[in-house]
């Protein structure tokens, strides 16, 4: 299907409603400690400004009641970064409190040309959520078109994201370049990807990641099995995990997804070697454990022999994506497996071309934090979005926004 973007888009005197992904971290001030998805946002709203067109930006932001306004998930310290990064020519309106009433509308009608407004949290009220026709309508009447550009929520049903296209009837409904650029490298690599292509997986649970894995299964050369969840696997094939976490009603699981890489010749590598210790805590006593892990002792990362011989494969590898760390990497010392992988990747895309995709959340913040962000092809905005997509999953937000534009 051939998507329109905000390129397509005349933009001229007309109000833009954007859906953008402006959930970020604040410090314990209430400042943005980062404004990565922000800065990713910009070209849109450039764009539209560039065009003449006023754009509505309206965003969710943490997890509030959905019963009214909470000052601690306010939109007021995005709205301050915003205004920092476009600077002083284009003025950003925050509507304080609300995203729909009459407020809204009259602040939105006032609005010219070169400026920008930002309604507050969407998920103060509880029909974003639910997907709330009268919000999705009420919403859809602030703008002369809708661009969708929030990749990190595209995979919920929500009335921003689902709603709101529905409800624009035949006013033109668009991707942003942001969301266009996700697909556009998601879709390349699950669907046509240089090969070898290999996947790296991380986290805690099999359970999390089983739908990723067993569709990668029919696409990959190789698969990288990292983080809590490698000691279900480990388990099921006979090793000594220690006090690891498993998940023991995943056994069975684990031992069909091996015997399915094996029969379609998928390389599907475990950790030989693990940092170990008695307890996640400061100051513990760190033991490298090569056979089996004692019974007192727990794997917290992947060992340096693991980071090594991974490193050597990755660097054979055409395409690569990443979901998923490779150990409690918010701990150091058991950074440092997630360090060597995300450095392993950048190193295979930079000297090597490889197109590598790292999936957010987590992953995102490891490369950010690795220092090698820059040298990765796309870090992406959306973990469960981009998870989904490692599925083979159909995102609701991508799905409102096809059904609206026929190809």
């Amino acid at each position: 299907m051939s998507r329109p973007t905000v390129m397509d888009l005349d933009c001229t005197d007309a109000r833009v409603l954007v859906r953008v992904d402006f959930n970020v971290p604040l410090d314990q001030d209430g400042h943005v400690l980062d404004d990565r998805r922000i800065r990713m946002a910009l070209p849109t709203i450039e764009h539209i400004l560039k065009h003449n067109g006023i754009p509505v930006l309206m965003s969710h932001f943490g997890r509030p009641s959905g019963t009214g306004p909470e000052p601690d998930a306010s939109l007021a310290p995005v709205a301050s970064r915003l205004g920092s990064l476009l600077g002083s020519k284009h003025p950003v309106h925050f509507i304080e409190g609300n995203c729909r009433g009459e407020s809204v509308t009259s602040a939105v009608s006032q609005a010219g040309i070169g400026e920008v407004v930002l309604l507050d949290n969407l998920r103060f009220d509880a029909g974003e959520k639910t997907n709330d026709p009268a919000l999705s309508r009420d919403l859809a009447a602030l703008g002369d078109a809708y661009v969708n550009d929030a990749f990190g929520t595209a995979h919920r049903a929500h009335a921003s994201m689902v709603g709101v296209p529905q409800a624009m009837g035949d006013k033109p409904c668009v991707a942003g370049l942001l969301l266009a650029k996700e697909l556009k490298f998601l879709s390349e690599a699950m669907e046509d990807p240089k090969r070898p292509f290999a996947a790296v997986l991380g986290g805690a649970k099999v359970s999390d990641k089983l739908g990723a894995i067993k569709h990668l299964l029919e696409r990959v050369d190789l698969i990288l099995v990292g983080g809590a969840m490698a000691y279900t696997f480990l388990q099921a094939r006979g090793e000594l995990i220690g006090r690891s976490l498993c998940e023991q009603d995943m056994l069975e699981t684990a031992q069909e997804l091996m015997r399915t890489a094996e029969s379609r010749g998928v390389d599907l590598l475990l950790p030989q070697d693990h940092m170990c210790a008695e307890a996640l805590a400061e100051g513990v006593t760190v033991r490298t454990c090569e056979i089996g892990i004692p019974e007192d002792l727990m794997g917290l990362d992947i060992g340096p022999e693991t980071a090594a011989a991974w490193d050597q494969r990755l660097q054979k590898a055409a395409t690569i994506v990443w979901n998923g760390p490779m150990g409690v990497f918010e701990q150091p010392p058991f950074d440092r497996g997630t360090t060597a992988i995300a450095k392993a990747i950048a190193h295979a895309s930079k000297r090597h071309k490889a197109m590598s995709i790292v999936g957010g959340g987590e992953t995102a913040a490891a490369v950010e934090q690795a220092g090698v962000a820059g040298r990765i092809t796309h870090v992406s905005t959306g973990g469960g979005a981009s998870l989904r997509m490692l599925e083979g999953a159909v995102l609701p937000g991508i799905e409102a926004l096809d059904a609206g534009n026929p190809d």
